[in-house]
């Protein structure tokens, strides 16, 4: 790669694996790739090679549109820019909590600043995040956004968060990572790659030298993972109120889960029942799912929120089948 933190993440390989639900939204061409940076000291410029997977390209030029804030998609090999959250993908979180869920639906979760909510409860998985945010008072509500996930699979636990950041620097790594407790140390190195010794299904792989993962446990989920600040431009904006001693460093995700339950709930869980039926207003502007009591959790790792169905069946273990469809 041409410059040193250009470093670009490989997120689908068929267009199957990212329908996109709704007419008004971009459709990608057939054959693509979808590939993804972060910013470069606030510069939206990336020096990319698309493939068209069959032959590499020369290479081409994308610039991320002026509206996206820390990232964007783009798509191989038309080199077609989009910000992420304006793409309906399944799984995906961004922002003040946008989600999309399993049913292709758009909708917002706002939760409450200092917060553990339910995101997924599955007989043997269950995910929970971590919200901060900001009071705004004109609203009446808080400004959230997701900090942290802590997972809970098979007798383990992980965590992945974003680190409380003053002054945002893209090339410093924010990411922190614990499996049962312990730190887990990953190489600043695009491609660097750690691997449970106790559970060998679960790794975690850098997608940039910093501040990106992807993390996998094979027959359950994959998780892409960005630590992102809010910048002042973005506060200035949506009137943030972000202030000098807090950049507000979150995480930016997309989930692809392999083998959830009918049973499944949560914030983003339930939108993947085949029973769901979505009862928000999806042509608003903003559709809002209430119920935030439902979801709240004790703790980073509880499973006592009050939709929680993880370890209430038999079968309770981790599938250890290999899904060759990612991102």
């Amino acid at each position: 790669m041409a410059r040193r933190g250009v470093a670009l993440l490989l997120v689908c390989a068929s267009v199957a694996a990212l329908a996109v639900a709704s007419s008004g939204q971009p459709q990608p061409p057939p054959n693509f790739q979808v590939i993804s940076g972060g910013h470069l000291g606030g510069k939206k410029n990336f020096e990319l090679t698309c493939s068209d997977g069959r032959k590499n390209k020369p290479g081409c030029n994308a610039t991320c549109p002026d509206k996206c804030s820390e990232s964007c998609l783009v798509f191989c090999p038309t080199c077609r820019t989009f910000c992420p959250c304006d793409l309906k993908i399944p799984g995906f979180v961004c922002g003040d909590p946008r989600f999309t869920g399993g049913d292709g639906n758009t909708f917002y979760f706002h939760g409450k600043k200092d917060a553990d909510f339910c995101l997924v409860s599955d007989s043997d998985l269950h995910i929970n995040a971590r919200f901060i945010g900001k009071r705004n008072d004109d609203m009446k509500r808080d400004f959230t956004w997701v900090q942290a996930l802590g997972m809970r699979f098979g007798g383990h636990s992980l965590y992945v968060g974003a680190q409380k950041t003053v002054t945002w620097d893209d090339d410093v790594d924010r990411l922190m990572i614990t499996f049962d407790g312990e730190p887990v140390y990953v190489p600043n190195e695009l491609n660097a790659r750690w691997g449970s010794t106790s559970v060998p299904a679960l790794s975690i792989t850098r997608t940039k030298a910093t501040n990106a993962v992807v993390v996998q446990l094979e027959g359950k989920f994959k998780l892409m993972a960005g630590a992102v600040p809010i910048t002042k431009e973005d506060s200035r904006i949506h009137n943030y109120g972000v202030t000098e001693d807090d950049s507000l460093a979150h995480l930016d995700i997309a989930f692809k889960f392999y083998s959830l339950g009918p049973d499944v709930h949560g914030v983003l869980g339930q939108t993947y029942r085949p029973d769901y039926i979505n009862k928000l207003n999806v042509r608003a502007n903003m559709p809002v799912m209430g119920g935030a009591p439902n979801f709240v959790s004790s703790g980073i790792f509880s499973t006592d929120c009050a939709v929680a169905r993880f370890g209430k069946s038999a079968d309770a273990g981790i599938a250890m089948v290999t899904e060759s469809t990612v991102y």
